[in-house]
């Protein structure tokens, strides 16, 4: 059974009240995606790095190129989805946001997660982010129940949760 309805669009294009805006990531975007990750590492590692071994410290662009190509093929067939978060000029990425079918038991519909990149951290436009992502999930995705993994329960406690049987 899909986790989506089959009529469902996914989002393109998501407005954030700073000006930013997240749009769905592709391999086309690994120049300014492997400077944001690497960029970031160390705290991105102690985050998701348990759960997903990642980013590893020798991820190299070559690597990263082929899992944003993965990213892009699963938001193609909706089974999963990368969003980038970028200033209008998309220059550079600033975070990612993460929206995952679920994987570990206790009702949730969907997994979810997001970072900005280390100099976001602490700001107004983390704090808008912060914000931004479970009403646009509310508002613009048909979940009723999304886990947001990282702050509505620890990554501890989440991988302590059994997997869903698949």
């Amino acid at each position: 059974m899909p986790w989506l309805p089959d009529d469902f669009a996914h989002p393109l294009r998501a407005d954030l009240p700073t000006g930013h805006h997240l749009r769905p990531m592709s391999d086309a975007d690994t120049e300014i995606d492997f400077p944001a990750v690497m960029g970031s590492r160390e705290r991105l590692w102690s985050v998701y790095g348990q759960a997903w071994g990642w980013p590893p410290a020798t991820m190299t662009v070559a690597q990263d190129r082929e899992d944003l190509a993965r990213h892009a093929r699963e938001i193609a067939t909706h089974q999963s989805f990368l969003y980038g978060l970028f200033a209008e000029d998309e220059a550079e990425l600033l975070g990612c946001l993460y929206v995952d079918p679920p994987e570990r038991v206790g009702g949730a519909d969907a997994e979810v997660s997001w970072w900005v990149v280390d100099g976001l951290v602490g700001t107004e436009v983390e704090r808008a982010f912060d914000d931004f992502v479970p009403r646009w999930l509310a508002a613009e995705w048909p979940l009723t129940a999304p886990r947001f993994v990282g702050r509505d329960l620890s990554w501890a406690e989440w991988l302590a949760l059994p997997e869903l049987d698949r």
